[in-house]
């Protein structure tokens, strides 16, 4: 049973989520202000460049609870920023306020914050409590934190496969495995990502668009490897439709909605990859795709993240076998129709 710091923190968690593919690169955040048990202003980061969580709580309380503020207690999932960036320090802002208590939920891994808020309200007389529903906190931005720990975006591997274990037939027929709602899904987990990539044969047999056309938000950057520029120019990825980068081994340039990206062939492909995307901004990739890509990256140990999607009601005699999780747990899965989807990450996490 959750005491009220965990209730309070809890919401502030739900409603950071409705952040969820609008925020990005920023992290998602929610923060609620309480008066005597009684929430009076709620708010989360809506848009990247637009106003914090704490702002848009503070705005949102009603005029005849604003003489409250300075006697409420505010909490919020993420440490409040400390810096000057496209919005003032949100510390200040609770300073300016004068509110007596912040409940956080874990402390901002930002280099350019990384407990500087914290400190701030500190020094400010501001009582301060940590860690509230921590590993929750945690949880909901591992795309951000990830991004600043290790240097890299947040990796998740993406397949379906079917009954048997196979993720594609012989022919060069496409093999659709998945039922419509679980495609939603699917599109709902691509809005949610910054980048999606594919191999060159997933490519080339498939002509994929990694769109999210089956649910709202914003579309992902869509990353195709093709070494030696071979594929076909009428591909979905190649109609300037939408951001896509191309890695390989022959060019650097730039046109609209298509970038070229010079990739060194003496050198590890996805590891430059991840470096190249780590300066890019790219905080999060959803690899879907091929079979060998997935695999090269479970060998390497570069996921946090995977989803299997696996219909129980088909099988097929021959085909291609689907990847091999290694040092992986489940932790958790749901049932749409036909499908079984399971989640993992690493067992031993990096």
């Amino acid at each position: 049973m959750m005491n009220l710091h965990e209730t309070y923190m809890q919401r502030c968690l739900d409603l950071a989520l409705l952040g969820a593919g609008s925020v990005a690169p920023n992290p998602m955040v929610g923060a609620v202000l309480v008066y005597e048990n009684r929430i009076i202003g709620e708010g989360y980061h809506q848009v990247f460049g637009e106003a914090h969580a704490e702002v848009n709580c503070l705005n949102a309380v009603k005029q005849e609870d604003q003489p409250y503020i300075s006697q409420s207690t505010l909490y919020v999932s993420l440490e409040p920023c400390s810096h000057f960036g496209k919005t003032p320090p949100c510390s200040m802002l609770i300073i300016k306020y004068g509110i007596p208590k912040v409940v956080i939920g874990c402390q901002d891994p930002f280099p350019k914050v990384a407990g500087s808020g914290i400190e701030a309200l500190k020094q400010a007389g501001v009582e301060v409590v940590v860690g509230v529903l921590e590993q929750a906190a945690l949880t909901l931005n591992k795309r951000f934190i990830c991004f600043h720990q290790h240097q890299r975006p947040f990796i998740i591997l993406k397949w379906a496969q079917t009954a048997n274990g196979k993720i594609a037939g012989e022919g060069e027929d496409r093999l659709l495995i998945t039922n419509e709602l679980t495609n939603r899904l699917v599109h709902r987990w691509r809005s949610e990502e910054a980048a999606i990539l594919v191999g060159f044969n997933t490519a080339l047999k498939d002509n994929p668009r990694l769109d999210n056309r089956y649910w709202k938000g914003r579309a992902p950057i869509r990353m195709v490897i093709d070494r030696e520029l071979s594929l076909p120019s009428q591909l979905h990825l190649l109609d300037g439709s939408l951001r896509t980068i191309v890695w390989n081994q022959v060019k650097n340039d730039t046109a609209p909605n298509l970038d070229h990206v010079l990739i060194d062939a003496e050198k590890d492909t996805i590891e430059q990859i991840l470096t190249a995307s780590y300066q890019m901004g790219i905080q999060s990739i959803i690899v879907e795709g091929g079979a060998a890509l997935l695999q090269t990256f479970i060998d390497k140990g570069l996921w946090d993240e995977a989803r299997v999607i696996c219909n129980e009601q088909l099988s097929i005699e021959a085909g291609l076998d689907a990847p091999v999780l290694k040092q992986a747990e489940r932790f958790h899965s749901e049932q749409i129709q036909t499908d079984s989807i399971h989640y993992f990450h690493p067992s031993v996490q990096v």
